[in-house]
């Protein structure tokens, strides 16, 4: 069967697998059309205000390993070509810098990724990245910089996408999102937005592959500029656990195999495929490990998800959730006085047959 662009887009946005298409190269026109299609294109990576755990679990990816992306040539030239990355790059001060600079000299044809909420208080001081004629340059600087010249903005993780921790009240840094940051100083160009605490490394790297071969209109947004093809779903509605929600059966302790509702969990406000998808190779993810999602990939994280450990506002999705909570507690009396009647009846029953046979010998 052939291969039509429709179908490998849909691959792309899907799974990780398609990106260089290692299990693809079986289907007829798969080469043809990556041939046409893929181009070397620069990245450069930009981190800020951040724990760095977006950078350590893009590094995790697997099929294709990170060295699949970075390194290997599918088809000779055809490759992504990470320019600048201040953590895992091997030089350093000019030779970095200068690494960064000309890249940044082809305007419109570089993807910036920025990882880390963007210090925006005293001119953004409170972070800075190298340095010119002995000044240091702030990480805000570069975004601008970078932001306006960029064919493409990818917010990577929670921080740069809407604030996240380092945006958390008090913020003393005055620390913003990409987003944020772009709308204040009217820049134009298209952000995407890969939120999670850290960012899953499929969701990272499917979203660059679907850019490189498809172009920007081949991600479709969500209104929180998120990727449908991972954000498109609550959490909560494709849970494993999701079955004893709806009876009412709702854990007390985190080690109980049932629903974490009631102790927090954030699932019915939360979008991400987590639940399918799972981390470190598929092998599990905050639910499998009995602990309740704390909406690490929504706008109010973590001040408005907080405390982690109680029930989701009254507000919106959660208030909805409220109403399916109370079925669900209700079927749950309605089953059990079900099986006590059912008890009853047929103990009833039993006594009945033996007074009858009795009478019967009598």
């Amino acid at each position: 069967m052939e291969l039509t662009r429709r179908d490998f887009l849909k691959l792309s946005a899907g799974s990780v697998v398609a990106l260089l298409g290692a299990r693809l190269f079986s289907v007829p026109g798969f080469n043809r059309l990556l041939a046409a299609s893929l181009v070397e294109t620069p990245l450069i990576w930009l981190q800020s205000g951040a724990c760095t755990g977006c950078s350590v679990s893009l590094l995790n990816v697997v099929n294709p390993y990170i060295n699949n992306v970075l390194v290997d040539e599918v088809i000779p030239g055809n490759h992504l070509s990470l320019r600048f990355h201040p953590t895992v790059m091997a030089a350093a001060g000019e030779g970095a810098m200068k690494a960064m600079n000309d890249t940044a000299q082809n305007k419109g044809g570089f993807v910036l990724i920025a990882e880390g909420a963007f210090s925006t208080k005293d001119g953004g001081v409170y972070c800075e990245i190298g340095e010119e004629n002995g000044q240091g340059i702030t990480a805000l600087e570069h975004l601008i910089r970078l932001g306006n010249d960029a064919l493409a903005v990818i917010a990577v993780g929670t921080c740069a996408t809407y604030g996240g921790i380092p945006a958390a009240e008090p913020n003393p840094t005055g620390c913003k999102s990409v987003q944020d940051v772009f709308s204040a100083e009217s820049i134009t160009t298209p952000v995407i937005n890969i939120p999670g605490c850290p960012a899953h490394p499929d969701w990272i790297v499917g979203t660059v592959a679907t850019i490189l071969i498809g172009g920007l209109g081949a991600v479709e947004l969500d209104r929180e500029g998120r990727p449908r093809a991972f954000y498109g779903e609550l959490v909560h509605d494709i849970c494993p656990r999701r079955q004893y929600y709806d009876v009412g059966k709702f854990a007390t302790k985190p080690s109980e195999p049932y629903c974490l509702y009631a102790l927090g969990c954030k699932g019915p406000v939360t979008h991400a495929d987590c639940p399918v998808r799972r981390w470190n190779n598929g092998v599990n993810w905050c639910i499998g490990c009995n602990h309740p999602c704390i909406g690490c990939t929504e706008p109010d994280f973590p001040d408005k998800k907080s405390p982690f450990f109680q029930k989701a506002g009254s507000t919106g999705v959660a208030a909805a959730n409220r109403i399916v909570e109370d079925i669900g507690l209700g079927v749950g009396v309605l089953t059990a006085a079900g099986i006590a009647t059912h008890l009853g009846m047929t103990a009833a029953s039993g006594r009945l047959k033996k007074k009858q046979s009795k009478e019967g010998q009598g």
